[in-house]
């Protein structure tokens, strides 16, 4: 999962949208270092990454890629699942509309930024202004958004080439979203991730 995913997984399990946004910028143990909601918050990101990640239909997505795209192909799909959860918003979740989400979860994050580190910090001066969590329905953004990934860590240069693989394969990988993202909302809802 990505930002929009974590964001939503989170409010409906009521917990911290600024530990799930922010956990990937932290390393170890956050109990020392964040307040107990914060720091509960950071370790749902964490048991969302790791099911998501073991879920028969994410391991079968994976299997889309080409040879020389597996290897990055988890995080091509969790940049992907954004694109599905903001392009299905108004199924998914029609009681709040897309944007009017966005703004509360900005509005509940910003206030604390300065007890984050500094990469999340840079992060947020993109994430809001530029409207990363709508534009992820745009299919040329999520391709964007991979090239900027694989320019970022060279190690990663393969995300470049993974739009052809999610072009090819869209109504499986789309598919795969709408079986497995319902449970998960479950999952949150009951307290169960």
């Amino acid at each position: 999962m990505n930002f929009l995913a974590h964001l939503h997984l989170a409010s409906l399990a009521d917990s911290s949208l600024l530990g799930n946004l922010m956990a990937d910028f932290v390393r170890g143990s956050p109990n020392a270092d964040y307040a107990p909601d914060v720091a509960s918050g950071i370790m749902l990101h964490r048991r969302v990454d790791k099911l998501t990640d073991n879920l028969t239909e994410v391991k079968e997505a994976r299997t889309l890629f080409s040879r020389p795209n597996y290897r990055v192909s988890a995080i091509a799909l969790d940049v992907l699942w954004d694109h599905f959860l903001s392009k299905h918003w108004a199924t998914i979740t029609p009681q709040t509309p897309l944007p009017l989400f966005i703004e509360r979860a900005r509005a509940d994050i910003e206030p604390y930024l300065f007890t984050t580190p500094p990469g999340f910090q840079h992060l947020n001066k993109y994430i809001w202004r530029d409207r990363w969590l709508e534009r992820y329905a745009e299919l040329p953004f999520i391709a964007d958004t991979l090239q900027s990934m694989a320019a970022r860590r060279p190690r990663l240069e393969a995300l470049s080439h993974c739009m052809d693989d999610i072009e090819q394969n869209y109504a499986l990988l789309e598919a795969c979203f709408k079986r497995f993202y319902p449970t998960m909302m479950v999952q949150a809802k009951s307290r169960q991730l």
